[in-house]
């Protein structure tokens, strides 16, 4: 059966890293620290996928921009404090593995700074199987198209033939600003209700449907 995508485009965290409940509960513990309203898990994991300065105006619009500095700094210290310890989901290293040796070119579109993609690239090994990638501090954030319209401009893919993968609506909402068909997995960040509303090809309730769907109809 012939290929119906060449490019398929990843988001990271909650998607290939087990990393969503780390990044709420530093969210949470960062507000705490600087005297902030600490927000419920919900609305913490609601902005996962956005970038920092971004997700911190939709968690607290009244703070003024001098305040961002100390929330990040406390953030960046929760979060990294545990960095080494958060697994990729089962199977996402293997999947990844064999998507590349079948041909198909793979990138990352992520709410990560470039930092921080490159020590998680390392550190699981996976660097070596993209072809290229886009973060937040590189970009418009998500949901603007920035991130896939730059990926499929330096790769030569046109949007028919490309396919976002995320596990967040902004995610799913960053494809369809961008042109490009969706697949939704609701084992991350996002309910899968939020996630189907936006309508992707399919909404995967594991890494394993994801690789299986992948698998037969990418």
């Amino acid at each position: 059966m012939p290929k119906q995508f060449d490019l398929l485009v990843f988001d990271w965290d909650g998607t290939l890293m087990d990393s969503a409940g780390a990044i709420a509960f530093s969210i949470q513990a960062a507000s705490r620290d600087v005297g902030l309203p600490v927000p419920s898990e919900r609305e913490a994991r609601h902005i996962i996928g956005l970038g920092l300065n971004e997700a911190i105006a939709a968690l607290f619009p009244e703070l003024p921009r001098s305040g961002y500095g100390a929330l990040v700094e406390r953030y960046r210290y929760h979060y990294l404090s545990q960095d080494t310890e958060i697994p990729l989901f089962i199977g996402a290293a293997e999947t990844i593995a064999a998507l590349h040796e079948e041909g198909f070119l793979l990138a990352v579109a992520t709410g990560k700074g470039r930092r921080g993609l490159d020590r998680v690239f390392e550190q699981t090994g996976l660097g070596q199987h993209f072809h290229t990638s886009r973060c937040a501090d590189e970009c418009f954030s998500k949901p603007h198209p920035c991130m896939l319209l730059e990926i499929m401009d330096e790769l030569g893919v046109p949007q028919a033939k490309t396919l976002m993968i995320g596990d967040t609506s902004h995610d799913l909402q960053m494809a369809s600003n961008a042109g490009v068909s969706a697949v939704g997995v609701s084992y991350g960040a996002h309910p899968r209700e939020g996630l189907l509303a936006l309508s992707p090809l399919a909404c995967a309730g594991d890494f394993g449907e994801l690789s299986r769907w992948l698998s037969d109809h990418a």
